[in-house]
This record gives C-alpha cells, structure tokens and sequence, in this order.
C-alpha cells in the first residue's frame, strides 16, 4: 500500500519488515523515478548509496532496479557510503539525483530512503512535494533498461574533505584523537585519512554491527557515555563522533565533557571568520545557540534564522551567499564543500582549529564562553500521549508577555518553528555578558513526541528551567 510511503524533509523512513518492505521501497523509488524522468535530466542518471543498516544494500539494489527498468543510468555504490560521500558524488558526476539508503541517527529497527538532489543537498520541499505527487502513479518499463554501474563513491569524496584541512599541521600539533563511529557509514573514514597523515588516533565502534548494541546511533548522551571513558582513559585530546551515516557531529573534549553541537558550530565559526576570513552569512535554526548571533555581530555578517531542519539551511545556500549554516542536531554544512551535513568534514575541521589555536577542545570551548559569555544548553525528549502533547502546546501557546512560565516572567514570545519563550532570569543577570534565557517547546508532526529545549547562563539554570518545562508538560497546568 502506497499510503505507508510518506516522504519527509529528506525522504521517506519505516520499521524494517513493518512498513519498510522490498514492496514500499519499490513504491518509493518508482515515484523517484516518475520525478528525474519528467522534471530532471534522466540521461545523468542516479547515484545509489547506502549505510550499515540491516538490508540496506540489498534495498539499494532494489531501488536500483526500478530506477533501471524505468531507463534511468544508475551508479550503485560498491561499499558503505557517507550519505555526505553520495551528495558529493551527485554533484560531481552531474547526476541528476541521489538515493541513500539510510535511517540516519535512528534506532536499529529503522531504515529508510534519503532522496539526493542534482546540487549535492537534500531535495528542496518542492522536490519532495513533486515526488510524493508521483506515488500513486504506474511507472512504465522502458524499452532499453538504464545500465546499472557498480562504482566507489568514498575516494573523490575522501579527497575532497582532505584538501579542506591542513594535515601537517594536525600532525605537528601532537594532539591525539578519539574517532566514534557509531557503528555506521563513516568507519574507517577519518581512521584511514589519519594513518596517511600520521596523526595520532585511537578509533571505537567502527565494526559493523546493525544492530548498534546498547545505543541509538545519535552523538548526544546517553549514546555517547562510552566515548566519555575512553577519551579520558586514552588520553586523548577530543573525541570526534559522527551518526549513522556521518552527516551529523558529536564531541568530547579532554576531560570527558560533552561539547554539544552548538559549541561546536560556534568553534568553526569563530575559525572561519578570523582565520579563513571566507565571505558570506550565517545561518541557523530557530532552536540553536544564540552565541552564534554574538559571533556573526562581532565580524559583521548577517545572520539568517530559520524553521529547524537543514532544508532550511540548504534553501538559503542556494539562494544567497552563505558561509556556514546548521541546526541544533549536529547538523552543520559549509558552502564552499556542499549544500549538506556533513559529519567527517566537520571532525576533521575541529582538529584543524585545534592545531591553528594550539588549544585542545576544552579550551576551545572555554575561550568561546568567556568571550562571548557562558552559553549552555540542554534538551528533553518527552514522549507521551498525543492528547498531552497538545495540551501542553495549547497552554503555552496560550501564554503572553508578563506570564510565568518555569517560575520565571516572560519577556517575549516567539513562533517560528515552535513556542519560544525568553525569561528574566535573576540568575544570569549579575554574570558579564549573560546568555538570554529562553525555552522552546515544539512538538513531532509524526509521532507522539515533544520536544523541550532550553539555553541560559549556566548548567543549573537550564536544568530548573527544563524541569519546570517537564511538570507544567505532564501535570496540565502552570509550573
């Protein structure tokens, strides 16, 4: 049935043997298909990538063969491909699309069907509209099938993400790195650029293991408690950890702290502005850390904020000149490299700002917090019912300038992508160059989920503030 398909920002995501079948992948890539037949150029064929998931080059080639049936020329991957690796390959190759066989940073029983367009990034929302309008449709055979060409997509694009970055300069620096695969598609990506180089690096969970035992594949806690030990216990000075299909970011720095993807985004920022002094603005999701908007105000670029999702991101690069843009989910893309995620280059930029500042991650972080003041943040995930969860957003959408909300007065409200509220915060306000307290509330258009962001002044503040969130979301009334 058709109805199990529904593509979303990327593409389309089930349960394997559920409603991720060989049949509903045949649903999904005729639909593909239909869509580079009639509104790109077919003759540049398609690329075909996939992760370490369960099934997934056997659905690759499924995907594959209906694309070929239909007469579309296809590139199939040989191996594991980075779904960054697969972006890249489509815009080299002048492809006139991509498929990735991928569920991300979901958990194991998940997989799904990322669609890749002609520029390198994920399909614009009027791509993925046009393919969803095409899912109904019979797609006819061709009376010359497209030929299917197994090809390796990891060496141009490993090349590509080396010529960014000074590896002597890595090398020199002596700092050792810790390098987390998650059990997914970059293993041996990095690992294999640092043995070339000689950059010193101990690597974890870089077997293939579908199953990613004990953890979602996701570079946030509680996935990555394990990368906490080791970088302490391997002395090592950061620990840099890609997702399922290395195009999101996590890190650990000396000391075992979690550097969440918002002080790493802030890291290369800074870096580009005062070291690469590159042109173009910045970009950032509704739900990511203002010290971004104090670091763009300092080098005097504009500073573009945006609905959460790299669509948004991906939108703007192709649209204005945009250095950097990323969302709160370890999701940062670079212009000059792609208008995409892209988990490995970032990795190998944090080691190069380490080496060009002489500075492990730790004191990075610290430097960024004392000059632009102390930035932190924090998130919960509450999945309950979908009748709470709206009743939750109900009330806060319901709140104006001068209620209470987590024991604290609202000063503002925003409603981007969500209900941001912004409150005085007694705490924060004898501390020099305070971060603004604000909490966000946005609930999952898909499934019974909402989500509670907070960002203030301090560790403490944004855990009262996210617990107050938790009572006023669960007791059904004021916090």
């Amino acid at each position: 049935m058709t109805t199990a398909v529904k593509f979303g920002t990327d593409g389309w995501r089930g349960i394997i043997a559920d409603d991720f079948t060989y049949a509903n992948v045949r649903v999904a890539s005729a639909a593909i298909a239909h869509y580079v037949i009639e509104q790109e150029d077919a003759k540049g064929g398609v690329c075909i990538g996939y992760d370490t998931r369960f099934g997934s080059r056997s659905f690759a080639k499924v995907v594959a063969e209906v694309l070929a049936k239909a007469g579309i020329p296809v590139a199939l991957a040989n191996d594991i491909t980075p779904t960054p690796a697969l972006s890249y390959a489509v815009r080299e190759r002048k492809a006139a699309g991509g498929v990735m066989i991928t569920s991300s940073h979901n958990p194991a029983e998940w997989n799904g069907v990322k669609y890749k367009a002609s520029y390198g990034g994920s399909g614009r929302p009027a791509i993925i509209s046009a393919i969803e309008g095409y899912l109904e449709k019979e797609l006819p055979v061709a009376a010359v099938p497209g030929k299917i060409e197994e090809v390796d997509f990891n060496p141009d694009y490993i090349a590509a993400i080396t010529r960014f970055v000074d590896l002597e300069a890595i090398k020199a620096s002596g700092y050792r790195f810790l390098i987390d695969t998650m059990y997914g598609a970059g293993r041996g990506v990095i690992a294999g650029i640092f043995t070339k180089a000689g950059v010193p690096f101990v690597e974890m969970r870089n077997e293939i293991n579908p199953a990613f035992p004990g953890i979602n594949p996701e570079p946030i806690m509680p996935h990555i408690a394990e990368t906490r030990v080791r970088v302490v216990a391997d002395k090592c000075d950061a620990g840099l950890v890609t997702d399922g299909d290395a195009d999101r970011i996590g890190a650990v720095d000396e000391h075992g702290n979690v550097v969440d993807a918002h002080k790493i985004f802030s890291v290369l920022l800074k870096w580009l502005l005062e070291r690469k002094k590159w042109p173009g603005a910045v970009t950032r999701a509704f739900n990511t850390t203002k010290m971004l908007d104090r670091i763009a105000a300092k080098y005097g670029r504009t500073l573009y904020e945006h609905g959460i999702g790299f669509k948004y991101v991906c939108d703007l690069m192709l649209e204005k000149e945009i250095l950097i843009g990323g969302e709160e989910s370890g999701g940062v893309g670079i212009s000059k490299h792609l208008p995409e995620r892209d988990g490995m280059l970032n990795s190998l930029l944090l080691a190069q700002v380490m080496a060009d500042e002489k500075k492990t991650l730790g004191e990075l972080v610290a430097a960024l917090q004392e000059e632009f003041g102390e930035h932190q943040y924090g998130r919960i995930d509450m999945h309950i019912d979908e009748a709470l969860k709206q009743s939750a957003i109900a009330r806060a959408g319901a709140m104006t300038v001068g209620a209470e909300i987590a024991g604290l007065k609202v000063l503002r409200v925003e409603t981007m992508d969500g209900i941001k509220f912004f409150l005085e915060n007694d705490t924060c306000m004898g501390k020099p160059n305070a971060a603004e307290t604000w909490l966000l509330l946005r609930a999952s258009g898909t499934e019974p989920l909402l989500r509670v962001y907070c960002e203030s002044c301090s560790v403490e503040s944004v855990e009262k503030v996210l617990e107050a969130a938790r009572t006023f979301v669960l007791a059904g009334g004021a916090a």
